[in-house]
């Protein structure tokens, strides 16, 4: 799906990865990340948000929460994280990354509250009174008052199948309350997920029911006197989105897919930011015709409707050496050991660079996750957890 792209926005960031490969510098499969590209993203994001008045939180788990993510997203202006679960947490605040947001899309589990209380995270957001407390006493015991988000739920709005929780939004005025009178604990804010989607029908993204139910509570708040209510709204958000969030009264974003490119909105159209993933394989033998190129890292993303998955094969890194190729990649439900190319020019060479361009989640693949500086510069290099500066 974004394979285009990154040969119309990115070729220099193709050609790198193929001669490091070549050179034995990188091991195939690997997810490779431009740090510079990520950096320049992660500043547009936060230069836009200064202007709307909003706060940005970098989602890192689609690249594998990497330490020179992290550094790459903090250089470029966004200095705190949302964390999806706490393994996310752990590497993020072991990167220096201060943690912003923590327990959406996944709550705390019970064992781990004090875990997490114990990283001071700005906000923590709980589905149901049992996770309140669960947070206000892991806080109090740290001396700390920790400020909660709801999520919150209406009648139709929408959740991806296994996302959903969160207290009745109609009852917004009582859970406030009712948050604010936990020891260790405070109400701070509104929250849900997603806010938006991408409308591949229309080529554009909209608001979902969600977003209506964040305004109506934070009107029903604010009529009861409260003040400064966050109101976060995640979901499909890169630059172009930022200012549709401003104007439904978000207060709060988290960028993910945004900081390399990857939202559904990148791959149609002309996007300011610079795509900054690819995956990374090559060609390990041969069968019935067939390529076959080791996997570890494949993903489709569902959000995508079905589409030919394509490949750029080289043992160069000139563009002009390389083969683009139809790929087929083992369903979700097959354990990806490797893809399969077809060889419409001859066979392809063992041992050949494959560049694949996803809209990954790599948390949840085998296949490690590389940055690479220097991209911009003609000069690049792998980084490794480098400091933050």
């Amino acid at each position: 799906m974004f394979l285009e792209v990154l040969r119309r926005r990115n070729p220099a960031f193709i050609e790198a990865a193929i001669a490091l490969h070549q050179a034995r510098a990188i091991a195939a499969p690997t997810y490779l990340l431009d740090l510079d590209a990520v950096e320049h993203n992660a500043q547009l994001i936060a230069d836009e948000s200064e202007r709307l008045g909003l706060q940005p939180l970098a989602m890192t788990k689609q690249v594998g929460r990497i330490a020179p993510f992290c550094h790459a997203v903090m250089r470029g202006g966004i200095p705190a994280a949302v964390a999806v679960d706490m393994t996310c947490a752990r590497a993020v605040t072991s990167a220096g990354m201060p943690l912003g947001h923590i327990g959406h899309l996944v709550q705390v589990p019970s064992a781990q509250a004090g875990e997490a209380a114990a990283m001071e995270p700005a906000c923590w957001t709980v589905f149901d009174s049992v996770k309140a407390e669960q947070a206000a006493a892991a806080s109090h015991e740290r001396g700390r008052e920790q400020a909660l988000l709801a999520r919150i739920v209406s009648p139709g709005d929408t959740f991806y199948r296994n996302h959903e929780g969160g207290f009745a939004a109609e009852r917004i005025a009582a859970v406030s309350d009712e948050l604010d009178a936990l020891d260790g604990a405070r109400f701070a804010g509104i929250t849900t997920f997603p806010a938006l989607l991408y409308d591949h029908d229309h080529a554009r993204t909209r608001p979902t029911p969600n977003m209506a139910t964040l305004q109506r509570a934070a009107a029903e708040l604010a009529g009861t006197g409260r003040q400064d209510v966050i109101v976060n709204a995640p979901g499909t958000t890169s630059w172009s989105v930022l200012a549709m969030l401003a104007d439904a009264g978000a207060t709060q974003v988290e960028p993910g897919h945004g900081l390399t490119g990857t939202c559904p909105q990148h791959a149609s159209g002309e996007e300011p930011e610079i795509p900054a993933v690819l995956y990374l394989t090559e060609i390990s033998h041969h069968h019935g015709g067939e390529a076959y190129c080791f996997g570890g890292g494949f993903y489709i993303d569902p959000v995508f409707p079905d589409y030919q998955v394509r490949a750029i094969v080289a043992s160069d890194p000139d563009p002009d050496a390389a083969q683009v190729v139809d790929a087929e990649v083992p369903p979700p439900g097959a354990i990806d050991y490797c893809g399969m190319l077809t060889q419409p020019n001859g066979q392809l060479p063992s041992g050949a660079s494959v560049v694949f361009g996803f809209r990954p989640q790599t948390f949840f693949r085998r296949a490690p996750v590389v940055g690479l500086r220097g991209v911009s510069s003609g000069q690049p290099s792998v980084e490794t957890n480098s400091p933050t500066t």
